[in-house]
């Protein structure tokens, strides 16, 4: 397709939104033609399943698995996709919050076993490339900020309506998960060649627009 596809994933509470956002700004402000996506489209019927599993209602993280909850999130993105190649077959840029990658580092963490965990990220791309056949990232971008500090960022977040509230989804509210998710998506970002913006080198919290500096600098290489 004529467009580009950037996705801009992350480790909980590395700015992701925030930093989408000042991002698909500064391409507009340049005159660039722009459109946001946004996973999981929370508020969506398609998300549904999403949100149930994030308010713990079909159990632990651990007990729903890897598989079950990747196709939670892999309906959602196939509803979304119809509009995305639409945007992309109309030379626009599409900058997605999350994507397949979060799958990748969020339900690969919960697989210790790399030969398992090789087997599940086979079955998962060809579950949402192929089967589903969404778009194709042209690049995707990791913010990697460490689990400890992101935890105590994501509780400064205000109201979201998908955990009724300001409380933690389970996800969020594991610091194991958050840590496994952490060491998955370092490992999936070196198998797919990603490319890795260290938001707290040394365990010390960068500024936003100096993350968004070179967010940008990495992005207009690609467009």
């Amino acid at each position: 397709m004529p467009g580009k596809f950037i996705v801009i994933d992350g480790t909980d509470g590395s700015g992701k939104g925030t930093q989408t956002k000042i991002l698909v700004d500064r391409l507009i402000k340049e005159g660039r033609q722009v459109e946001i996506a946004d996973f999981p489209r929370y508020g969506q019927k398609s998300a549904t399943m999403v949100e149930e599993y994030l308010n713990g209602q079909y159990g632990t993280a651990q007990e729903v698995g890897a598989y079950r909850a990747s196709i939670f999130y892999a309906c959602d993105r196939y509803a979304a996709s119809f509009e995305i190649k639409k945007w992309l077959e109309e030379d626009k840029i599409v900058i997605s919050n999350r994507y397949v990658s979060s799958n990748m580092g969020h339900q690969a963490g919960k697989i210790k076993d790399m030969e398992e965990r090789e087997k599940f990220l086979h079955w998962l791309e060809d579950l949402e490339y192929n089967l589903f056949d969404i778009p194709k990232p042209d690049l995707n971008v990791l913010l990697y900020m460490h689990p400890t500090i992101g935890q105590q960022l994501v509780d400064k977040k205000g109201h979201r309506d998908y955990v009724g509230g300001n409380k933690r989804d389970i996800h969020e509210a594991d610091l194991q998960h958050l840590l496994d998710a952490a060491e998955a998506y370092k490992y999936v970002a070196d198998k797919f060649d990603w490319h890795v913006i260290d938001c707290t080198p040394e365990q010390k919290l960068r500024t936003i627009e100096d993350i968004s500096e070179e967010l940008f600098e990495k992005i207009v290489l690609h467009i």
